[in-house]
């Protein structure tokens, strides 16, 4: 092995490069058992961004079954999930473009069978009820005059698609419709203004009736301060389901008779650890039914997943060995179970485990790139002081490259990546768009900051009344830990972030003197605006975050980047898709002018066609490229290979 060359951190030569990340990169999900058949889902950026359901038959052979020209995609909620049910071989589906649900079986063309509506009738989260053949479903309605879409479970007969029933109707949000094994109960999640699904839902079960309607209605578990995640009725017509009604999201049962109201709930397995996640998207699941008394789960302590069997006459917990730390959608039949996993060094894949024996294969990975391990920076989970006493958390990743060191003096550059949601979490999941910025020699710090997930709800809870306040500090002082330990170089932090990661990113940035440049991607840039313009789902998301508009309208000025541009003083790389109903793009443009106006370096990267994240492969290329080129021109370090320029406003 040659000696390495001594350069300049940022100036190192990757073999993991832009081209390579979406060329040979796919998003995985949805995994699903149907008899010997496995199916999951594959988005595409090569085709778009197109999401296409894909079958493994029993012999191995593994072929697309959505033809050219559908995209599996619902737009309920504007994030969608939940897109597809299968069963006995027949598949239905939301289609993208119409927002139609469409039957397919195996070897023939997709058939509609709802009727057309300008994609204004939009369907997702699916059960088949098969004794009344018919699917039930979420809809979102709008068609009508209100203000906002109408959010209802509705009935969808297979036989006559005309003939759709409302289920349930009057709370402003709904999802997990599930028909109990016998047919003869439905359960289903709700919510209303201004709570989200990981404030506070309410758990229903209702009868369902000879003619398919509901009665009887009972409400089970949660409320405005209890969030209720993934409810599943075991093989024997059990109710189970996660609630965080002590800090963490731990696995119930409501021991029956369920409907009497004689019954009571009954924890599982009572741990320091979250078997739930923030429902942003249909369909989510972390856990499945082996047997009536045998639950494989997963769940995540410090950050890192595990995959464990849950004896539920006992509440035995048992951990099952995996080499993955991120471990999700897991889906059991027959003695199989298919679930989605990565670690540090392994790409996210769809693996098959036997249950029997704990054989795994991976079926699927997500990348088939082969990275030598000297590019490959591994995460280190660090915990970091912060405001007020408390500790945030965080992965850090020093730069890493086989075939170069720094100078002797020199310290690397430092990326501070503030995740979206912002009740999200980051992970130690293989990432090559982190390890495009590691092997060039930068080093990353990914933080959980709170307001994440994954450490209990009172750590959810630190950012309510507190957005753009506590995500902020601990970015910075995230940043500021490594720089006192001599681990990155002070004079050269950068933070970048999505969504709501681009609203701390600019915050920081405006704020805050710790970082020397940023990169927003759709970043909120206006609260007001926000408030004032974006989707249903999140309309009322800042009453918790910052406080109800328009009583609090001070605090959502003060804390809005736009109206303190005179406090901002280092350069800034916009990104944004022009279709965005998230975050508009004029939240962007706003931003923008005012800095060129300002005289700052400034660079605007619109996209058109795209939404709120960015699906298509030479978007995402050009995203890569073009923030490592604007660091490149103000860190001062010439990169290794050529690299397409983008325009920089008031560069000297």
């Amino acid at each position: 092995m040659t000696q390495p060359q001594v350069a300049p951190t940022g100036a190192w030569k990757s073999p993991i490069t832009s081209d390579l990340i979406v060329s040979e990169t796919i998003g995985l999900g949805a995994a699903r058992l149907d008899g010997q058949y496995i199916y999951w889902v594959e988005m595409r950026p090569t085709e778009g961004g197109r999401n296409v359901i894909v079958r493994r038959t029993p012999d191995g052979k593994i072929s697309d079954v959505t033809p050219s020209g559908f995209n599996v995609r619902t737009r309920v909620h504007e994030y969608g999930g939940g897109s597809f049910v299968i069963a006995d071989g027949i598949i239905y589906f939301s289609n993208f473009a119409d927002q139609r649900l469409y039957k397919q079986s195996l070897n023939t063309e997709p058939e509609p069978i709802t009727p057309p509506s300008d994609g204004n009738l939009r369907y997702a989260d699916s059960i088949i009820d098969r004794q009344r053949e018919r699917l039930i479903c979420v809809r979102e309605d709008h068609s009508g005059d209100s203000h906002e879409p109408v959010n209802t479970l509705v009935s969808i007969n297979l036989k006559n698609s005309a003939d759709i029933q409302v289920l349930v109707k009057g709370n402003d949000f709904y999802s997990s419709p599930r028909l109990s094994p016998d047919g003869d109960k439905l359960a289903w999640l709700c919510w209303n203004h201004p709570n989200m699904p990981w404030d506070g839902t309410q758990l229903w079960v209702a009868q369902v009736q000879e003619d398919g309607s509901l009665a009887e209605p009972k409400l089970v578990a949660g409320g405005d301060n209890e969030s209720i995640f993934q409810p599943e009725w075991s093989p024997n017509g059990v109710l189970h389901f996660v609630s965080d009604r002590t800090n963490w999201w731990n696995l119930y049962r409501f021991s029956p008779p369920l409907l009497t109201g004689e019954g009571g709930i009954e924890p599982l397995c009572n741990m320091a650890a979250e078997f739930g996640q923030p429902q942003w998207v249909f369909g989510m699941s972390n856990y499945t039914f082996e047997s009536e008394n045998s639950i494989i789960c997963t769940y995540t302590q410090n950050g890192i997943w595990h995959l464990a069997r849950l004896d539920t006459s006992n509440g035995k917990l048992v951990q099952i060995d995996t080499p993955y730390t991120d471990i999700s959608s897991p889906h059991a039949a027959a003695g199989r179970l298919v679930f989605s996993a990565g670690s540090a060094t392994e790409p996210n894949s769809v693996v098959l485990m036997d249950l029997a024996t704990g054989e795994m294969q991976v079926l699927r990975r997500a990348t088939e790139v082969a990275i030598d391990s000297g590019y490959l920076s591994l995460p280190q989970p660090i915990e970091f002081p912060t405001e007020n006493g408390l500790t945030a958390h965080a992965f850090f990743y020093p730069p890493k490259n086989r075939d170069y060191i720094a100078p002797e003096a020199e310290k690397p550059p430092l990326l501070v990546k503030s995740h979206g949601g912002p009740t999200s979490a980051t992970s130690s999941s293989f990432n090559l768009k982190i390890q495009y910025w590691t092997s060039r020699g930068f080093a990353v710090l990914d933080v959980n900051y709170g307001g994440s997930t994954g450490y209990g709800r009172e750590y959810r809870q630190r950012l309510d009344g507190n957005w753009g306040i506590v995500d902020v500090d601990d970015c910075v002082n995230g940043a500021k830990y490594l720089a006192e330990k001599g681990l990155v170089d002070g004079n050269r932090m950068a933070i970048a972030g999505g969504s709501a990661g681009g609203y701390t990113t600019l915050c920081a940035l405006t704020f805050r003197d710790t970082f020397k440049a940023g990169a927003s991607y759709y970043g909120v840039s206006d609260l007001e605006a926000l408030a004032k313009d974006t989707h249903k789902f999140e309309s009322r998301y800042l009453d918790r975050l910052i406080g109800a508009y328009p009583e609090r309208q001070d605090i959502y000025i003060e804390r809005s980047p736009v109206h303190y541009t005179e406090r901002l003083s280092c350069p800034v790389i916009f990104f944004q898709g022009l279709e965005d109903k998230v975050v508009p793009p004029n939240q962007a443009e706003m931003m923008v002018e005012v800095l060129k106006k300002k005289g700052l370096p400034v660079a605007y990267v619109p996209f058109e066609g795209e939404q709120h994240g960015f699906r298509r492969a030479e978007n995402i290329k050009r995203c890569l490229d073009a923030e490592f080129y604007f660091y490149s021109r103000l860190f001062g370090f010439e990169p290794a290979e050529a690299i397409a320029p983008v325009a920089i406003a008031n560069l000297t």
